[in-house]
Formats: C-alpha cells, structure tokens, sequence
C-alpha cells in the first residue's frame, strides 16, 4: 500500500477506538492488530513491528490505570510515540550554512533518481535565497551529463560536466573548485550510481569523496526497495561515510513505510523525500510533522512556512492564529491559494 493508504488505515483502527463503549484489553488488541497488520504490508521489518506492538502493551496496563483516566488517549499517544520512534533515527539531521561553501556529495544506486535529486536539491535552497549549483562527476552513465544539463538548464541553476574527461575524480575536484572560487554556497556533485556489488565504482566513490572532501554525503534511496534499503545503507556506510539520506518516490510505492523504518535502523538522518516527478515534489523531512500528516492530524508547523513561501510573512495576525491550531474554517476568509494549500495539508 502507499503511505496515504497506510496513513488512513493506522487512522481508522485507531479511530475505532472512539466508537467502543468500553476500552478494554481486547479493543486495545484489535486496534494493535490493524494497526501491526497495516505496517507489515508496508514492508516494515516484522522484528519492528513486534517490538511497536509490545512496548504500547507494556505502556498500557489496564489494571494498574487510575479511574479518572482517559485511557482512548493514553492508547492513541502512546501508539503515536511508538510510531516516531519507527521513522525517528535519533540523529540530528544535517543543515548547510548559509554564506560558505558547503560541499554536498549524492551516492545512490542506479534507477533510485540521484540525478534528479539532485537538482530538486539545488533548487529548493535556490528558491530560499541560496548559490547553488550542480556538478556532473558521473562518467559511468551514458548520457548522465546531458540529464544533469538539461535539468539544471530548465531550473536555471549554474552547473560543469565534461564531455571529453572521463576522470570522475578530476571533473568533481575541478567543478568544487571553480564553484568555490565563484562564491557559491551550495555545491551539488553527482555521481557515477553503482550496484552493491560493483567493488570498482565503490573505489571511485571513495576516491572522488577524498579529492573533493564534502561536508555531506548524501544516499539517494528508492522507496520502492522498502526494507532492503536497511542492507544498502550499510553497504555503502562501510564505504563512505554516509551522513544523510533522501529517499525517492514515496509518493506511489507500496513499500514506503518499510524503506523509512528501514533507514532509522541505520541511524542516518533521512533530510528529505522525494514525493512525485516535477522539480518541487521534494520536501524537507521532519519525523514528528510527517507523521501528524500521515494520519491526518495536520501539519501546523509546515502551513507556517508555506505561507512564508507565498509572500504572506508580514500577516501576523495570521501567522499568529495558525501557530495557536485554530479553527481551519476561518481560513475561508484568507487568499483561495492558502485554502487550497491547508487542504493540501490537513489532506482534505
């Protein structure tokens, strides 16, 4: 199932809780049932949706539970906690500092959509104000520069490949420097995408990773590999020093909940995801605002910079009411634009 058909049955099982005219053991194992049931077919390691089911069922002892208690809640957070704990891989995720050149170095294997990722990257901190570029090094790939051209052609983003060259180390080394040179703050570098077993392109990545010494090495990920993504993580760890994630096509995969289990297996930080084809189907990945979206809770915290994004910053009052959760049918009084993007948000 996609993550929208996962977030909706994890929300209905949950929500049956509301109609029970008694919360007992039995409800609270009917719903963690669904709730395990509906993990698993997202391809969530089995040995974690177990632990998932046994740590709510320790947290919730119905005979130790004071009177007064609201127990439908109790359960409904403590399955939320559990669930953070699922996706949340307890790192810090990495952030670029504005006014230096930060070197970002993107690995993958082949068909997961590095090449693409990478421009969605640039652009997103070209639309914040950023000096991004991009940088072809991948010389393994018949017509990757001319993909990484055009991309960065039609987003107007600066970028240097080499037709003639076909030393990947020198055509990054080469790029990183003239773009250092030129003050730019963000210096994408793409490369070759190699399979787990290519101990040669795993060399070359090594090598082009001490030529050109990036802040962060960033593991593009296909969702559609669900919890095999856990296996070429470590591959490529043992390699380089991973330091951050990204993980394509969530948007229309069944094993998209298992790819994101899977990579806080790894302890690396998952910075965005890619959730369609267009340049702007890339988002920043926050665990606890994911989640809240996932099963409808919405996503306060986003429709905040959404609306900084559109140019309404300067409406406090407005800024004001959002941050505080009010009511969303007030918004019916705001641009049409902004009410279009809270149903985008709240997935109305």
């Amino acid at each position: 199932m996609v993550l929208a058909d996962l977030g909706r049955r994890i929300r209905n099982a949950i929500g049956k809780l509301g109609q029970a005219t008694v919360i007992n053991e039995e409800e609270l194992n009917a719903m963690l049932k669904e709730v395990c049931s509906a993990l698993i077919e997202s391809d969530v390691n089995v040995r974690l949706v177990k632990q998932l089911r046994e740590s709510v069922r320790k947290a919730i002892d119905f005979e130790e539970m004071a009177g007064g208690v609201n127990k439908r809640r109790l359960i409904q957070r403590s399955v939320f906690q559990e669930l953070l704990k699922l996706v949340d891989p307890g790192v810090a995720p990495y952030q670029p500092v504005k006014g230096k050149a930060n070197v970002i170095m993107f690995v993958g294997l082949q068909g997961a959509g590095k090449t693409t990722t990478c421009t969605k990257m640039a652009y997103y901190y070209q639309k914040k104000g950023w000096k991004t570029c991009l940088v072809c090094a991948d010389t393994f790939r018949a017509g990757a520069f001319d993909q990484l051209k055009q991309n960065a052609t039609k987003a107007r983003i600066p970028f240097y490949g080499s037709y003639s060259e076909v030393d990947p180390v020198i055509i990054a080394a080469n790029g990183v420097e003239k773009f250092k040179r030129d003050g730019f703050e963000l210096i994408v570098v793409d490369t070759s995408g190699r399979h787990k077993q290519e101990a040669a392109l795993f060399e070359e990545m090594l090598q082009v990773s001490n030529a050109i010494k990036p802040d962060n090495v960033i593991f593009v990920m296909d969702a559609s590999i669900g919890q095999a993504c856990e296996a070429q993580a470590r591959a490529f760890k043992n390699c380089v020093d991973i330091g951050s994630v990204i993980i394509t096509k969530l948007d229309g995969h069944a094993k998209g909940g298992g790819a994101l289990s899977a990579v806080a297996t790894t302890h690396s930080s998952i910075i965005f995801i890619g959730t369609g084809e267009h340049i702007d189907d890339f988002e920043l990945f926050k665990v606890k605002p994911f989640l809240q979206k996932l099963l409808g809770m919405g996503d306060i915290q986003g429709l905040v910079e959404k609306v900084s994004e559109m140019g309404l910053e300067d409406n406090e009052e407005l800024i004001k009411r959002l941050k505080q959760g009010f009511e969303f049918y007030s918004l019916f009084r705001t641009p049409p634009s902004l009410t279009i993007l809270v149903h985008e948000i709240v997935g109305g």
